[in-house]
Formats: structure tokens, sequence, C-alpha cells
């Protein structure tokens, strides 16, 4: 399957100069959104993850679907404020500014072993960030799995000691 073709772009969003590659057009596609979990799934034993962890708010969708898929829980890197009771919090640079990422400090345990998922890999500093509150929290990145990155950009640098998985490449 070719994932290209859903892919929705929108010149100028959020702000003016940037190309927003959205991948929402996969979701109101069973068959793109069965692809998507698959392909995932041939390239993270279960053995090997403990739990799916999602940035906020499209990685949501994605660790859920693996966290269903590998029945395996499924854990929130929301943006600061959004969360009750104890966190960790991080601040950060995105590619169009500054952001600030937090995760409840009781929902890892100790050397679990997780992967982090987001729709899209640009500059790297959203995943940096989140692998940074895992391992500050205790647990063990066993990687990244992005629908789409924006190879140009080169976030992978940011993120190169981990295991990247990304399915389209811009």
């Amino acid at each position: 399957m070719n994932l290209k073709r859903s892919i929705a772009e929108y010149p100028n969003f959020p702000k003016k100069g940037i190309l927003f590659r959205d991948f929402s057009p996969i979701l109101n596609d069973p068959a793109a959104m069965s692809f998507v979990v698959e392909e995932f799934s041939k390239k993270f034993h279960p053995k090997d993850v403990d739990v799916f962890v999602g940035i906020e708010s499209r990685g949501f969708i994605t660790a859920s679907l693996l966290a269903q898929k590998y029945n395996k829980g499924m854990v929130m890197l929301r943006k600061a404020g959004k969360l009750p009771g104890k966190t960790v919090k991080i601040s950060y640079t995105i590619e169009y500014g500054k952001a600030v990422l937090e995760i409840q400090k009781n929902v890892l345990k100790k050397g679990e072993r997780v992967v982090i998922c987001d729709d899209l890999l640009a500059t790297g500093g959203t995943a940096k960030a989140g692998a940074k509150l895992v391992e500050k929290i205790g647990a063990k990145v066993a990687g990244f799995a992005f629908i789409i990155e924006l190879t140009d950009l080169n976030g992978i640098k940011e993120i190169n000691e981990y295991k990247t998985v990304s399915l389209v490449q811009y």
C-alpha cells in the first residue's frame, strides 16, 4: 500500500512557510490503518516492548492501535497542564516554536521498555524530549514509531541512538 496517497498536504500551516503533512485521511481508511499497524508490528517484536507511549495528540492514536495489537498498555505524553497528579516536565524547541511536554511520574515502571509513537518526525525536538522524560522516570526507550518522516529536517540525528521506524519519508 502506498501511504503517501493517503497523506494530505496543507501549505502555510500552522504558519507561513510550513508544508503540513497530515495523516488524518489514513484514519478514515480501515485498510490503511490496518496496514500501518501491520507494518509497525513487523518492526517491533512483542517481547521487546512493554508499553506504547503516545505523544500528544496524534501519537495517541498510533500508540493505542499498537497497544491493542500487542495486548500491552498505552501511556500519554501531554502538553503542560493536561495531566493530573505528579508529573515530570521538559521544555524543548520544535520546528516552529517552543513547547513543554509532561508525563505522570507513576505511569511507567523502572526498566519498562517503551516504544514512543507520533505521527511525524520533523526536527526531532519532541521525540528527544519524549525520550528524556521516559528515561527520567526510569523506563527505557525501545524505539520510536512514526508514520511520516521529513528527512530534510534531519530529526533522526536527535534520536539516532534509538531504533526508529518511519513508514513514509519526504
